[in-house]
């Protein structure tokens, strides 16, 4: 019996990061500022007033970080283009230079046998887009499948996958509700209309794209399991809440074309007069997908509480009358995140039984644990809870497959140790270790883990 999970013949292995946690050079080449510029130059909004200026120099080390993929084995590279960096104003000129580093890029990936999967938005929101209303406002979304037009024109020819946006529950309502990403709102319907243009924006980015002919259209979400603290009424009721504001909120428009029934309860006054609507947004938005990317990392537990803010007026969007509380009896990682692999099996086997057909093939496009890495003597990482926690989520994974669920691919999060948000530099995700003084990359037992893992599926 081999010690690595085993997947059929064509799986995809692939390993992911994105553009603002790695790149750099946030002021070369023509790049223009985006709203995570903006969050991170802030004081007191990221861990030790961190920034992406630098963060791994992806940008002039890409070659080097290619080179890992390839010795690493995988198939597929998932990355993440900045749009200010291709638009720097958000419409308008496009920077040329931006364009040449990302085909210089791709073509890096074809020499090494890796296929290009391109996110187009991962949260890099080009400031002057912000200071018009940001993902507020429907113009937004209209920007947004311009610059899907011109890189799709560019990159289409070479890049087969493409993602139009990642995790768009984190762009909407931990950027305009809860504040803890950029552009750092606490909003309620100005939160909910952010959902919403960015499910339009995903729409209008999918007919860019099919018209540039590209193989594979999908979106990235980050689908919780979210459990009731206890079984009593109050709590289950709580968690239909929670359900509705981190997944049915994507999935029913997108998989099934309709809005959640249950948003009515979930936030009331805030949703009913919904101007931001058009006739014809759910056409748009449910447009048939080639996968649906994705994210998971852990469980949600949810207990029953009451409103926050008393005042309508001021209550933001995730102010759904639910709180998080922790996982008993189980490891956490280093964000305090409960690691129960079994509850990915049960995510995925739910999700199908939920749409059926209408469930597009799979690709997991992150997954992965943040742990306190300690490097040794001789700078080698030892990174056992990491290695427990893929090979763990792997074979759920394979559970799920062997379920009914139709999984095409896994992509690692992350590559390298990186930027990680409202955490700067103090989480630490990679299976590459990064030393952020020298820059130097070290590979991890993790990494060498996945490679042999991919390497036995292989034999």
């Amino acid at each position: 019996m081999s010690d690595y999970p085993g997947f059929p013949t064509g799986f995809v292995y692939g390993a992911a990061t994105a553009s603002y946690q790695i790149e750099g050079a946030a002021r070369e080449d023509g790049r223009g500022p985006s709203i995570w510029d903006t969050y991170s130059h802030t004081p007191g909004l990221v861990v030790n007033g961190e920034t992406g200026d630098v963060a791994c120099d992806h940008y002039h080390r890409y070659r080097e970080d290619v080179a890992l993929l390839r010795d690493l084995g995988v198939d597929s590279y998932r990355f993440s283009i900045a749009w200010p960096r291709i638009v720097p104003e958000g419409s308008g000129a496009v920077n040329p230079k931006g364009l040449d580093f990302y085909s210089r890029l791709v073509d890096e990936l074809l020499a090494a046998g890796i296929e290009p999967a391109a996110t187009l938005y991962h949260w890099d929101l080009p400031q002057a887009l912000e200071d018009r209303g940001g993902w507020r406002v429907r113009e937004t979304a209209e920007r947004f499948a311009e610059y899907t037009a011109v890189v799709a024109e560019h990159l289409g020819d070479r890049v087969p996958r493409w993602i139009t946006l990642n995790e768009p529950w984190c762009s909407a309502f931990l950027g305009y509700s809860i504040g803890r990403h950029a552009p750092g709102a606490k909003e309620g319907r100005g939160a909910l209309a952010a959902a919403h243009h960015l499910l339009v924006g995903h729409g209008l980015a999918v007919k860019a794209l099919r018209a540039a002919g590209v193989r594979e259209v999908g979106i990235t979400l980050n689908l919780d399991r979210n459990l009731p603290a206890t079984d009593h009424p109050a709590d289950l009721a709580a968690v239909v809440r929670a359900d509705t504001q981190h997944n049915l909120v994507w999935t029913e428009p997108i998989l099934a074309g309709r809005y959640p029934a249950t948003e009515e309860e979930t936030w009331g006054e805030l949703i009913t007069a919904e101007d931001f609507r058009q006739d014809g947004d759910l056409e748009l938005i449910s447009q048939p997908l080639d996968f649906l990317g994705i994210n998971y990392y852990r469980p949600i537990v949810v207990a029953d509480a009451p409103h926050r803010e008393s005042d309508p007026a001021r209550r933001v969007a995730t102010d759904n009358r639910y709180e998080e509380v922790r996982h008993p009896g189980v490891r956490h990682t280093a964000m305090n995140w409960p690691v129960v692999p079994d509850s990915f099996t049960d995510l995925l086997v739910q999700l199908k039984k939920q749409y059926g057909d209408a469930l597009p093939p799979v690709h997991i496009t992150e997954n992965g644990s943040a742990e306190d890495d300690v490097p040794a003597a001789d700078g080698t990482v030892h990174d056992t809870d990491r290695v427990a926690y893929l090979r763990d989520h792997l074979t759920a994974l394979r559970a799920a497959m062997d379920a009914g669920v139709d999984v095409r691919g896994y992509y690692v999060w992350s590559l390298l140790d990186n930027f990680e948000w409202a955490y700067g530099y103090d989480k630490r995700f990679g299976i590459v270790r990064v030393d952020y003084e020298t820059l130097q990359r070290t590979p991890k037992d993790s990494y060498h883990w996945y490679r042999k893992m991919i390497a036995a599926n292989r034999a």
